[in-house]
């Protein structure tokens, strides 16, 4: 299948302010881009290009940095990109790794982390999961209470919430979701990282209000990351990842070094040839 995804985003600065970008999919799905009609950069002053450049952070992710000039920049880009259709892998006879045996390259996603209290959420995380079924089973049980216990509500949207703040508010986003079920294994020692990228509403229901950017989990069991989603909590189709970090602060899509203010932002995510068949699939 194929996926036609697109974005308009609108910066306005009343200076020259430097910024980093995340908005393009991740080096890894390079090889699936079949077409990238449109991305550019531009003043909203003068209509001019703007000069970025790129390079790979400490996560691998693929980055790019500019002078946002005064006035403000439009960010927008076109592409259409190769998937294979097929739901989040489910694996559920994986794992857990013993902490001392885990690679050393899991570590950085088994300690606390700025929005990701896992200290502070311990005691709570052993006291709801300890007595489950370790492995897939556990990351799973925990995607489920927070998903029962967070009411998504974007007009409460907040970016500095922390998964502890999350737990004890009970409402947020999907990054909220994502980090207090990040928390919580962390918690239960199972290395977990924050993603985000596009996700359309494809092979379910339209979203009376879509989201087409959106954050998830990866959860490090047997040897492998696997994906997990406790905000729409059922194995999806078409996410195109963007990056990965320890949370949100890793992986803002858009940070400046100075004030602006966001006039636009409009994502798209959408099926190239719709196929009324792939509402029928299921995991492995």
């Amino acid at each position: 299948m194929e996926i036609r995804l697109g974005y308009h985003i609108e910066i306005v600065t009343q200076q020259p302010t430097p910024a980093l970008l995340l908005l393009d999919p991740h080096p890894g799905r390079d090889a699936d881009i079949v077409s990238r009609l449109v991305r550019t950069v531009t003043s909203l002053v003068d209509g001019n290009p703007v000069l970025t450049s790129e390079y790979s952070d400490s996560f691998g992710n693929r980055r790019r940095r500019l002078v946002i000039p005064t006035g403000g920049v439009a960010f927008k880009s076109a592409m259409i990109v190769r998937d294979s259709g097929e739901v989040d892998l489910a694996n559920r006879s994986a794992r857990e790794v013993f902490p001392g045996d885990l690679p050393s390259d899991t570590l950085d996603y088994i300690l606390p982390s700025r929005y990701c209290e896992s200290d502070e959420l311990a005691g709570i995380a052993w006291n709801l999961f300890g007595n489950f079924a370790g492995g897939w089973n556990r990351v799973q049980q925990i995607c489920n209470f927070v998903n029962a216990h967070i009411r998504f509500d974007y007009q409460l949207a907040r970016a500095t919430r922390t998964a502890a703040q999350s737990l004890n508010e009970g409402v947020g986003v999907c990054r909220d979701f994502t980090h207090l079920a990040i928390a919580f294994c962390r918690a239960m020692n199972i290395p977990a990282r924050y993603c985000n990228g596009f996700l359309g509403d494809i092979g379910v229901p339209p979203d009376p209000a879509p989201m087409d950017y959106n954050a998830w989990l990866e959860a490090y069991l047997d040897g492998c990351w696997y994906t997990f989603d406790a905000r729409h909590n059922v194995p999806r189709i078409g996410r195109i990842l963007v990056a990965r970090g320890r949370d949100a602060a890793d992986i803002p899509m858009i940070h400046t070094f100075g004030p602006h203010f966001l006039q636009k932002f409009e994502v798209t995510t959408d099926e190239l040839i719709p196929r009324n068949c792939v509402r029928n699939r299921r995991t492995g």
